[in-house]
């Protein structure tokens, strides 16, 4: 998932697995595989770069020393 900005400014979450087309009118037009259209403040590279970095957190390690995933947990015996 993907934060965003809408044209209204209102913040909205988007899957970022059903965008199908990023298009750039005078504003920035999502459209999911739903064909559902979003429009966005963000420029083309800015939501690339942000699907990106999601897809490297999600397919990195979930278990690495240090990951705010697991700084908290208490340590557990093998």
């Amino acid at each position: 998932m993907i934060k965003l900005t809408q044209i209204n400014g209102d913040e909205i979450t988007v899957n970022a697995d059903l965008i199908e087309t990023i298009e750039k009118a005078h504003d920035t037009i999502i459209t999911l595989t739903t064909s559902r259209r979003i429009r966005v403040r963000e420029d083309i590279e800015e939501i690339v770069k942000r699907v990106v970095d999601y897809k490297r957190r999600i397919n990195s390690p979930s278990v690495s020393s240090g990951s705010p995933e697991t700084e908290n947990l208490p340590d557990q015996p093998l």
